[in-house]
């Protein structure tokens, strides 16, 4: 009996294979060039993740809505052994039969998955490979960019919200000069600060006239007189200039320049954090494009053009050799019975 079915029911099998391994783009978020875009990167951890998709009830329930594999292996014409027990079969009953019909074995030392389909005709054992293919690569696309793009969407977030406090801190800043009429106070106290030094010397200078003068001339002389008018002129210029930069109460331009300089650091501070998010934006844009997946077909879904399965002379073998096997032990068993009863 098991000869004849292996030699005439049993219904021809058309295999399609195929061989795949993932890339990802390999690009460098600094100096991007078109080298960079053709090298590339993959792994066994994507590519078990893959074969664990393929392999999933989700693929399955893809393949069904796409190429309805329940009513192809469930056809009438197929031997009873081999097809489907019925084309509305349950879910789990259709995952454990496919199981027999999809093999998908992923080979450690070559990092490639390779994967053979079985089906009743070629074309849909063709279409089945290529579905799997197509899905395979739209589902790690996915994953991938899933993550990279809530990450794009929250630093844009915070590019906007660095972007607007920019803004608002420059607007403060130029308000602050308006006011004051003066583009920058740290500036018009340093050039106040060189005046007074100035003056300084220029008043050291006209006291060691007087001093030199005083030794040889009395007090009332008109060049005494005279340096000590220039020398009170000069002192009451320094006094007035330092009151400019600093007084115990009022505006002085010390206490304009430190607000200044309060608002130019936070202007700054805030000029780098928006240029840092801007860096982190384009990085991360970069990375969502490296997470792109590709799947890289090292041999095209083959289309048969005879079946390969069953493998009619081996199972042949394999079952008359277990069969006569068994018959010896039996007849062995029964004569070792025989002899115990004589």
């Amino acid at each position: 009996m098991a000869i004849f079915y292996w030699s005439i029911l049993a219904t021809d099998r058309y295999v399609s294979q195929t061989h795949i391994v993932l890339q990802s783009p390999e690009i460098s978020p600094v100096g991007l060039n078109v080298s960079a875009l053709l090298s590339g990167t993959s792994g066994s951890g994507d590519l078990l993740l893959l074969k664990d998709h393929l392999e999933s009830v989700d693929m399955l329930q893809k393949l069904q809505q796409t190429l309805d594999i329940r009513s192809h292996y469930a056809n009438g014409d197929i031997d009873y052994w081999s097809r489907l027990s019925s084309s509305d079969v349950e879910l789990e009953k259709l995952y454990d039969y496919i199981q027999n019909r999809i093999e998908i074995h992923f080979d450690d030392y070559a990092s490639v998955l390779r994967i053979k389909v079985q089906a009743y005709s070629p074309d849909m054992a063709h279409a089945i490979a290529q579905t799997l293919l197509n899905e395979g690569e739209l589902h790690m696309n996915q994953m991938g960019q899933r993550l990279a793009a809530e990450q794009v969407a929250f630093i844009e977030e915070q590019v906007a919200t660095l972007e607007q406090r920019l803004y608002s801190i420059r607007e403060e800043l130029i308000t602050f000069q308006n006011e004051q009429g003066m583009v920058s106070p740290t500036g018009t106290v340093q050039s106040f600060f060189a005046i007074v030094s100035q003056l300084q010397g220029q008043l050291s200078l006209l006291e060691a006239r007087k001093s030199s003068a005083a030794s040889f001339q009395s007090a009332a002389s008109p060049e005494i007189i005279r340096l000590n008018s220039e020398i009170n002129a000069l002192r009451q210029q320094i006094e007035t200039e330092k009151q400019k930069m600093a007084t115990t109460s009022g505006d002085s331009l010390n206490r304009i320049s430190a607000e200044y300089q309060t608002l130019e650091l936070k202007a700054q501070f805030a000029l780098e954090l928006y240029s840092n998010a801007l860096l982190t934006l384009e990085s991360t844009r970069v990375e969502a494009a490296r997470k792109l997946k590709q799947v890289s077909i090292l041999q095209q879904p083959t289309q048969a053009e005879f079946s390969t399965e069953p493998k009619r002379l081996y199972n042949i073998a394999v079952f008359t050799f277990f069969a006569l096997f068994l018959a010896a032990i039996s007849h062995l068993t029964r004569s070792i019975i025989r002899d115990h009863r004589d």
